[in-house]
């Protein structure tokens, strides 16, 4: 056993992502979801391209940055960010033992700041953040504008997998089709969830579905439980590309500057 290494991990610590190290060492053996994010990875893996050479891949809420590292593996340059520099600072080290510095690049933003960024991905890791959002469908939006080819999007979820069929219009006085099953639905926490007062929201199926498609995204698998792999949709642009841009601009602070 590296001590000098043991002793790097816990002043570093605590960890939320258990990293396994180059030579066998884990940052987080005792995690309490187990081997986290190893077994989310195992199911999202086979579903990704086995050779990303040349793509430039953005992972949000990136922590310590496992995903960042298993998709440099696979040729990647990789943006990771993250609004806790604590994670930041793990995932820099984790970097340098992995030996991707090269291809691997952290930065501490809100997912909102990315609104303020000229710059688009071949593929967006969007998982694990939606739900802890005060502005979800804003970040959204903003984020799917940046998606080039692919977006995997993972989020806490109500129960249920019904989807009601979306009409194209619904009278005034026509609301009660919004208490059927599967009409599209956010919950809102009010205070904890998981004793974490950031979990804001859980959406249902439909909603995630229906999300996606006002922000001119389709969902082409879901290959595990909450976890969607998406594509923009030519044929479906985002609302927000065509009548309602000026409402983004103006939220994202982009109006005076147009």
């Amino acid at each position: 056993m590296n001590t000098d290494l043991q002793q790097t991990i816990h002043e570093l610590g605590p960890w939320f992502h258990n990293l396994h190290l180059p030579d066998g060492t884990q940052t987080a053996p005792d995690h309490f979801l187990g081997d986290f994010p190893s077994f989310k990875w195992d199911t999202l893996a086979p579903h990704l391209p086995e050779d990303l050479s040349g793509w430039r891949v953005l992972d949000i809420g990136c922590n310590a940055g496992f995903y960042c590292f298993q998709l440099a593996r696979r040729g990647a340059t990789v943006v990771g960010m993250d609004v806790d520099e604590h994670y930041l600072t793990q995932a820099r080290w984790a970097a340098g033992q992995f030996g991707v510095n090269g291809s691997v690049e952290f930065r501490r933003m809100q997912v909102y700041d990315l609104a303020q960024c000229n710059e688009s991905f071949d593929l967006v890791l969007f998982m694990g953040v939606f739900y802890h959002l005060r502005y979800p469908l804003l970040a959204l939006d903003i984020v799917s504008q940046k998606v080039k080819r692919m977006m995997v999007f993972q989020t806490l979820t109500m129960p249920g997998e019904e989807v009601y069929p979306a009409p194209s219009d619904i009278g005034i006085y026509e609301r009660d089709a919004m208490r059927e099953p599967g009409w599209p639905h956010l919950a809102f926490i009010e205070n904890r969830l998981a004793g974490d007062p950031t979990n804001w929201w859980a959406p249902n199926h439909a909603a995630v579905l229906a999300m996606m498609r006002s922000c001119g995204i389709r969902v082409t698998h879901t290959p595990g439980q909450e976890i969607y792999l998406c594509e923009p949709d030519p044929e479906n642009p985002s609302c927000v590309s065509t009548w309602d841009r000026e409402e983004l601009l103006s939220a994202t602070g982009q109006r005076n500057r147009q």
